[in-house]
């Protein structure tokens, strides 16, 4: 089980449709995934979406590795 004080990600039908966001933006936590998938950095993802915190993308992904 993982407890957060602070989540790095949101979801709120009223924006995007309840996508899982990253907090106070509308960057789906799913382009993260896509564009390391696709051979991206993570510096380069944060340079494409500067809303997007680092500290919460790292937070996100530990997340992904944790449930893993």
């Amino acid at each position: 089980m993982v407890t957060l004080d602070h989540s790095p990600v949101s979801s709120n039908p009223g924006i995007l449709g309840g996508a899982v966001v990253f907090r106070g933006t509308r960057v789906p936590v799913q382009t993260l995934v896509d564009y390391l998938a696709d051979g991206y950095s993570l510096d380069e993802f944060l340079e494409f979406f500067p809303s997007v915190e680092r500290a919460d993308a790292e937070a996100f992904l530990q997340l992904l590795r944790d449930a893993a």
